[in-house]
């Protein structure tokens, strides 16, 4: 496949209008605006460049290759994105958590259609105990089964319950197992699943294949890696962790996500995966990304973004880093100051795409900055940054870092125009926690909400019939929150009696979303008498 040159590239930047989901409009040669059929641009016209700018230098990388083969990506279509299934982190390949939430009029009720309780578990870890429920970000998946694919699940799965039906909800825990939900009725689907640690992070589901995957975030005495399942036997099939990483720490708190046929993985372990799926729960590594700023191999939590064959990621040393995921060479690399362990998300705006993230005070000290920035994504080029004074919390042996944890959210609707994010002041404002709205045009402080506590969840958006946003998001404090995303006004707050770490996902109406403890929960938003 041949490249367009970096001339030619940042002239395409500077011409280039977009249709839809980031397809040029292409004229045809020699036709005028009034007659011009529009072009269906093929695979290479759509590639972005094996370019590397001089940002990128910073970093001392390494591409490991499996075979002697090229590997470039098949495809750019989204498959999470047409379909009504959440697969993996934030729904999509651009991690805008665009779950098609609706609601009805204007909503103003929390309510509780069903809770499932996990075990607890008191086995101690390098890190504490972890007991049950779900942590960070431990997102649940959303399945609704075809006719075919049950058939498939009845005839050769031994772990179904009476419960199985067409809608099933899917969750990693911190007890170590994941559970499999009637989307329904809260009741188990299936028999539990053995994921042998801790985990924290959220799985992926690749229903092409039948796979699940999953990361592990803590050991109970197991090593620890990545790994993967097949849904059919109700087995884990595929393990895998790198001696040769860089960095020892062999956690997996990302989602992996499918983009162009093949499956990336970014590790805590300083290092980006792709691997070949096949059926049966198997991966085969092809080539491997690793990395090193100043010596150091940062570890990396956040999922990967991606837009068309560029890939985003952030790490524990404040690298904004884009990847071709043909070549798995660094594209650029930005430097956004600490921690960033939220995923970054991208939306196309005006015809050229950006990235929006945040990082954390942590290596700053107990008193710091918290970077919210907006880049270009193509070149790594600053657009804006909101700077927010944010401090750390130190409790007896544990540590609270200040910052953005969670995913920012995109607004739609009437909030087109608007990005949130949960920000863990922790003091260095009025409140501990807040939810922030920024302006995607320059960045300036639309409101904040204030919590009672930190928030690491992530939060979500819901529509009316009027194109109205509201905001569904939780606390530490095992609060829920219902927010008019244009003013801020907190329509209806709910205690439900544990930290809210993980991020929901919104199928319709209905909120799912895991907390601390023990408890998985599914909320129904809705007007009072609906």
């Amino acid at each position: 496949m041949k490249y367009m040159s970096q001339a030619l590239f940042l002239l395409l930047l500077l011409t280039t209008a977009c249709t839809g989901k980031g397809v040029p409009a292409v004229l045809g040669v020699g036709a005028s605006d009034s007659d011009s059929v529009a072009h269906v641009p093929t695979l290479e016209e759509l590639t972005l460049p094996d370019t590397m700018f001089a940002s990128a230098a910073v970093l001392e990388f390494q591409v490991e290759t499996d075979d002697s083969l090229t590997h470039f990506l098949s495809d750019y279509d989204d498959r999470y994105d047409r379909s009504d299934r959440v697969m993996t982190f934030r729904k999509n390949l651009r991690r805008d958590a665009d779950f098609g939430g609706t609601v009805k009029g204007n909503p103003d009720t929390i309510e509780i259609a069903w809770t499932y309780n996990t075990p607890y578990r008191n086995d101690s870890t390098k890190f504490g105990t972890w007991g049950g429920g779900t942590g960070w970000t431990g997102q649940p998946l959303y399945a609704r089964w075809t006719e075919a694919e049950m058939k498939q699940f009845r005839q050769q799965s031994k772990a179904l319950t009476a419960d199985f039906g067409a809608e099933e909800v899917m969750v990693g825990s911190l007890c170590g197992k994941a559970f499999f939900l009637n989307f329904q009725s809260g009741k188990p689907s299936r028999q539990p699943l053995d994921l042998h640690n801790v985990v924290k992070g959220t799985m992926s589901l690749d229903p092409e294949l039948m796979n699940l995957y999953s990361g592990q975030g803590v050991s109970i005495g197991a090593p620890l890696g990545c790994q993967a399942f097949d849904l059919l036997k109700h087995e884990r099939t595929f393990f895998f962790n790198d001696p040769r990483a860089w960095r020892g720490w062999q956690a997996f708190d990302s989602s992996p996500v499918v983009a162009g046929g093949y499956l990336f993985w970014p590790g805590e372990n300083g290092s980006l995966y792709k691997f070949e799926r096949t059926a049966g729960g198997h991966l085969r590594r092809l080539q491997t990304l690793r990395y090193r700023v100043n010596g150091k191999a940062p570890g990396i939590e956040s999922s990967l973004c991606v837009y068309r064959n560029y890939g985003f990621f952030s790490d524990n040393q404040g690298n904004v880093v884009c990847v071709n995921l043909n070549t798995m060479k660094p594209v650029w690399r930005y430097d956004n100051h600490d921690d960033s362990d939220g995923t970054i998300v991208c939306r196309e705006e005006n015809g050229s795409p950006y990235i929006y993230t945040a990082c954390e005070v942590d290596k700053q000290g107990d008193q710091g900055i918290c970077h919210f920035v907006k880049l270009q994504a193509l070149t790594g080029q600053l657009v804006w940054e909101k700077q927010i004074a944010c401090q750390r919390v130190n409790l007896p042996g544990k540590t609270l870092d200040g910052g953005v944890y969670s995913t920012p959210l995109l607004g739609s609707g009437d909030c087109q125009d608007m990005i949130f994010a949960n920000i863990c002041r922790n003091g260095a404002s009025a409140s501990r926690g807040e939810l922030m709205a920024l302006s995607t045009r320059d960045g300036s402080l639309k409101y904040t909400v204030p919590y009672g506590n930190f928030c690491w969840s992530s939060p979500v958006k819901l529509l009316n019939e009027q194109d109205r946003m509201f905001i569904f998001t939780g606390d530490a404090s095992g609060y829920a929150y219902l927010i008019e995303g244009k003013s801020g006004r907190v329509i209806a707050k709910k205690l439900i009696g544990a930290n809210f770490e993980s991020s929901p996902i919104v199928v319709g109406n209905a909120v799912v979303v895991g907390c601390r403890g023990t408890m998985i929960n599914k909320f129904i938003i809705k007007q009072k008498g609906e």
